[in-house]
Order: C-alpha cells, then sequence, then structure tokens
C-alpha cells in the first residue's frame, strides 16, 4: 500500500503505532437515554445488566487481546484470532444495537413515511410483513446471535439476515440490529424470544435507522 519510500516510513509508522497498540483503547459508550427508558418492553435491570456487564466485559476482552496481539508471535497471533472476532463483534453490535433503539416518547417505534419506509414496503411488501420475515428469521437461530435488517450494496436492496454469536455483519451494511441472546431478554421474557421480538419493535429508533439507510445509498 505504501509504494513510495515504504523502508523509509516503517520506522516513523512503527513509532506512531507502538503506543497506540499497546494501550486500552476502546471504551463503553454511555447509553443515549436512562436504563428505564425503554420500559415496560425492556426493563432496567436488563438494560443495566445487558450494558454495564456483558458490553463491558467485550470492551476488556477486546482491549486485552489487542494489547496481547501487539506483542505476540505470528503463531500466537493467529490464536488471538477467536478473541478478537468475539469481543470485537461485541463491541461493534453493542454500540450499534444501544443507538438503535429509542424510548417511546422519543419516537421509539415509530416509522414515518420517507425513504427508509419506502425500501422496506418494496423489499417486503409492507411493514407487517417486514417483521414477520425479520422476528420468525430471527427467533429461529439456534442458540446465540443477531437478526438484522440489512442493506445488501450488490443488489441495492433491504434483507433479513442473521449471525451466530457475536459475529458482525460484514456481507450487508447494517440497518437495524436485534440481539437475540438470552441476556438480553431471558429476565423478562424467559425462554419466550417470540414475546420480546415483538415488543422491541416499540423501542426500535427507526429515525436512527433512516440514516444509516441514507449513508449506505449515498
Amino acid at each position: 500500500m505504501f509504494s513510495i519510500a515504504r523502508t523509509a516510513l516503517r520506522p516513523a509508522l512503527s513509532r506512531k503505532l507502538a503506543p497506540r497498540a499497546a494501550a486500552s483503547v476502546h471504551t463503553l459508550p454511555p447509553l443515549p437515554y436512562a436504563y428505564d427508558a425503554l420500559e415496560p418492553h425492556i426493563s432496567e435491570e436488563i438494560m443495566k445488566l445487558h450494558h454495564q456487564k456483558h458490553h463491558q466485559a467485550y470492551v476488556t476482552g477486546l482491549n486485552t487481546a489487542e494489547e496481547s496481539y501487539a506483542k505476540a508471535s505470528t503463531k500466537e497471533q493467529i490464536a488471538l484470532q477467536a478473541a478478537l472476532k468475539f469481543n470485537g463483534g461485541g463491541h461493534i453490535n453493542h454500540s450499534l444495537f444501544w443507538k438503535n433503539l429509542a424510548p417511546t416518547n422519543a419516537e421509539g417505534g415509530k416509522l414515518s413515511d420517507g425513504p427508509l419506509k419506502a425500501a422496506i414496503e418494496r423489499d417486503f411488501g409492507s411493514i407487517e410483513a417486514f417483521k414477520k420475515v425479520f422476528n420468525t428469521k430471527t427467533a429461529a437461530i439456534q442458540g446465540s446471535g443477531w437478526g438484522w435488517l440489512g442493506y445488501n450494496p450488490t443488489t441495492k436492496n433491504l434483507e433479513v439476515v442473521t449471525t451466530p454469536n457475536q459475529d458482525p455483519l460484514i456481507t450487508h451494511v447494517p440497518i437495524i440490529g436485534v440481539d437475540i441472546w438470552e441476556h438480553a431478554f431471558y429476565l423478562q421474557y424467559k425462554n419466550v424470544k417470540p414475546d420480546y421480538l415483538n415488543a422491541i419493535w416499540n423501542v426500535i429508533n427507526f429515525s436512527e435507522a433512516e440514516k444509516r439507510l441514507a449513508e449506505a445509498t449515498s
């Protein structure tokens, strides 16, 4: 990539990057609303546990893995790939997820006329048909994972896709993501995933989703 003076640049780049590579650079992002703001659809207890414990664990794990990676041999770096993928994906996914939600008194659950609504109706037939497809595919995830409304840059369409565990969405641009790990719903909805998936639409931040679609299609 650095075709001009590659050898001369390498020492300078190493000096600049080394301190950052050895430091913990990822932090837990604050929620854009209070922990109880999504009630009754998502409880305050779940939000505190999910944000303060689970997301924080991914941040801590990612920083640890990156610090180890910076000092590791090639063989050791290969062994660290799983930790980087799991914790890095968890951090990426949850950072998207918090913005993806909004209280009902702050436009949560409200999809106004506009490009996002038009695209959903074009690709799924109706809003209700889209939610049915999304909930069915997401509920069918075996174990833990994520359900996504993603923009396919190849087909130029919105599509419902899923990813296992904490794998981030790579093949599509994420527009809406829903965490289907048990820690996201079990304290409130027990093992009834469809109830959680039906409820979460009341607090989906469609305005944020529309911004993501605009960025993906610009």
